[in-house]
């Protein structure tokens, strides 16, 4: 417990980048997300320790040695030892403790190294001459954008024991594991000092994000009946101290932010990175989130209040006796106090979501919603003429307080959805879940239409406004979206909060596509011949028909006259997923990729089709390769100087690049520009011959 508290408090930040590189292939640049070192430590005269030392760019995630199933998990980092001369491998190489936890990206819980990891080996020297190691590293590194696979080489040497050894042991690479992946190294680029500044401000972005979140959550919160009616009852107070009196409020208005912002650091520092990735994941904290957030609901709804301790609430008012500023610092503390049962859920909200492994996060939503919380007992202060315009207090209060529990209780699956997922339980399948999000809202609807009356809400005529009106159009309209899904429409607005489609029982979009005729449904018109791999784990989406292999994509765009449609893509790509289902699947762009190209989807993570022998080769750095998913990676990195998926280049027959080439962006109408001018490329460039 103790090194987990002391890594949560080393990981002080952490950010989640979105980090790619288009351009031109004489522009496109080789990313390194990982910068190995290798250092020995020498224990005695027979036993030393090999380091090997990963510097991580900011942003991005380093995985274990743990080995997932093709297409579940994110490739593992392996270290091949092709040739050890006078020493022994004693065990397998150790890796620092990390971070376990679920990731969005793979769906999955998997154990991830950020900014530094140190992977240990120990040998034991049986010669009396110099010790020589050497072999090679394959790793794999994502963001939250994009993923990408290296190798490094490592080759150390160190004196050798100063006892004489009758034999000298050589350990040649036949006799060892042979590596079952292949990856390109990564080497260093000039844009790598701007590629971080632009990862930097991703995160900020987000963080700007969460603020304006939390500070919306503020203006809700005032909109409650614990808060509302004490805005007039405040201000009146510091009206009477006369000239002090401005003083005064401007002094209460920063002790609300002061006391909020001191609970969030307090939060933060609590849960740090480590314990956060641990209330992320597992289900204990996961199932008691569910349960508060239902707890929530229901305090909003009347059926009870969550209040503080009268004698804490009571000592808080006793000390505003004290006058000054410490009085008003105590006037605030009250009613933070006093208010909890109304914003006690929404800050709770806040925190919940904030407490993802990132230390500025919960302060900065604490600091958002506290700002705007304060800033009405200010405003009216610095103006107590606007106090004759304010509403008056009254049954809309409790609309909005239900309305809350309404979201609360929706937002609660959100957490139980997590370990559902995780543990594989089965309990809220992607058709569950969206049914319980239809009859909250449909209960919602009627409950603005006054169909549906909780213990404090008082009689009011049926729509006697015209906000209450589009807010009741605006939720049945949301039922309605909600409503194909149950058949499985993708619903790509609120896809990042619903169970994957694959947990969908009845999908009908898909018993459709799989039992449709040749005609339309399919680009049959765009093989030349039957693929290779086509029987292999290689697949494209919504039932497009392509190649696996690049050079017979090239054959076929002579053969067809078409222009080649070139996907890097990778099995535990999730952003490649994405694409294919919020970019891909749009009508337009899904007929221009069945009528206009030759597709080809190159998988570079692919651990285990080889290809013929007959088409196995030896590449610059003198290493055989066998793989298919060596052999994409290469060309990738190669010919137009990437190595991060999803990746997407329009090519000729000749394998020239026609346009400029495209990675992961969800805008559909930039993604129908490019594949239309890569057509109008082709078509100009045909018409020349």
């Amino acid at each position: 417990m103790k090194r987990m508290q002391l890594n949560a408090h080393k990981a002080l930040i952490l950010s989640f980048l979105l980090t790619f590189s288009v351009g031109f292939t004489s522009f496109a640049q080789v990313l390194e997300t990982v910068k190995w070192s290798f250092k020995t430590n020498r224990i005695n005269d027979t036993v030393a320790e090999l380091q090997f030392v990963a510097k991580i760019q900011p942003g991005w995630h380093l995985y274990s040695q743990k080995k997932y199933p093709v297409g579940e998990g994110p490739l593992a980092t392996e270290f091949i030892f092709e040739k050890i001369t006078g020493a022994k491998l004693v065990g397998k190489v150790t890796e620092p403790e990390g971070h376990n936890g679920y990731d969005e990206m793979f769906q999955t819980n998997v154990k991830s190294f950020d900014i530094e990891a140190i992977f240990t080996q120990k040998i034991k020297i049986i010669s009396n001459n110099p010790v020589k190691l050497s072999g090679l590293i394959y790793f794999q590194t994502c963001d939250d954008g994009s993923c990408t696979s290296g190798e490094s080489e490592f080759d150390f040497s160190l004196p050798g024991a100063k006892k004489v050894f009758a034999k000298i042991e050589t350990v040649d690479s036949t006799l060892l594991k042979k590596p079952d992946t292949a990856v390109v190294a990564t080497t260093e680029t000039p844009q790598k000092a701007v590629e971080v500044t632009n990862a930097s401000n991703k995160g900020k972005t987000s963080l700007w994000v969460f603020f304006w979140l939390a500070f919306v959550g503020g203006l809700i919160a005032i909109l409650t009946p614990c808060v509302f009616p004490m805005i007039p009852m405040t201000v009146s107070y510091f009206m009477k101290s006369g000239s002090k009196g401005k003083i005064q409020a401007s002094i209460y208005g920063l002790s609300i932010i002061l006391i909020y912002t001191l609970f969030g650091t307090l939060v933060a520092v609590l849960f740090g990175a480590e314990f956060s990735n641990w209330l992320s994941t597992h289900w204990i904290p996961n199932v008691l989130f569910f349960l508060i957030f239902v707890i929530f609901a229901a305090s909003f709804f009347g059926y009870f209040e969550i209040t503080m301790p009268n004698w804490l609430v009571n000592k808080s008012v006793s000390a505003e006796d004290k006058g000054g500023t410490v009085g008003t610092l105590f006037m605030a503390l009250t009613l933070v106090l006093v208010s909890f049962s109304c914003t006690g859920p929404i800050v709770g909200t806040i925190l919940v979501e904030s407490v993802g492994g990132q230390i500025l996060k919960p302060i900065i939503g604490m600091v958002g919603f506290s700002l705007a919380f304060a800033i009405p007992f200010t405003l009216f202060a610095l103006f107590p003429q606007w106090l004759n315009k304010m509403p008056k207090s009254g049954g809309w209060l409790n609309t909005v307080k239900v309305v809350l529990g309404f979201i609360e209780l929706a937002f609660a699956l959100k957490f139980l959805n997590v370990p559902d997922q995780t543990y594989h339980w089965g309990i809220l399948d992607r058709e569950i879940y969206l049914g319980f999000w239809i009859v909250i809202f449909t209960m919602l609807g009627f409950y603005l239409l006054g169909k549906i009356k909780f213990p404090h809400d008082s009689d009011y005529p049926v729509v006697k406004s015209f906000p209450r009106l589009m807010l009741i159009v605006a939720t049945f309209t949301f039922v309605m979206y909600l409503i194909p899904g149950l058949w499985g429409a993708p619903l790509k607005g609120i896809s990042g909060w619903l169970p994957p489609m694959e947990t969908q029982d009845f999908d009908i979009t898909n018993i459709v596509r799989e039992n449709a005729g040749s005609g339309g449904a399919d680009n049959k018109g765009n093989i030349a011949e039957a693929p290779n791999y086509s029987n292999t784990a290689l697949k494209f989406p919504h039932g497009l028909k392509g190649y696996f292999d690049y050079h017979e994509a090239l054959k076929a765009s002579k053969v067809l006259n078409k222009p080649v449609f070139v996907d890097f893509t990778g099995h535990g790509c999730t952003n490649c997923r994405e694409m294919e289902n919020r970019v891909w699947s749009d009508p337009e762009v899904l007929k221009r990729l069945r009528e206009n190209f030759v597709l080809v989807a190159l998988y570079v993570d692919d651990k285990v089709i080889e290809m013929p022998k007959a088409e196995w080769y030896t590449n610059k750095a003198g290493r055989e390769v066998k793989l298919l998913g060596k052999k994409n990676t290469e060309i990738q990195i190669e010919k137009f100087g990437q190595n991060a998926q999803p990746y997407y280049v329009i090519l000729d027959g000749e394998g020239n690049s026609l346009v400029e080439p495209h990675a992961y962006d969800l805008d559909i109408d930039s993604y129908i520009k490019f594949l239309d001018k890569g057509v109008e490329a082709f078509n100009a460039k045909k018409e020349t011959k």
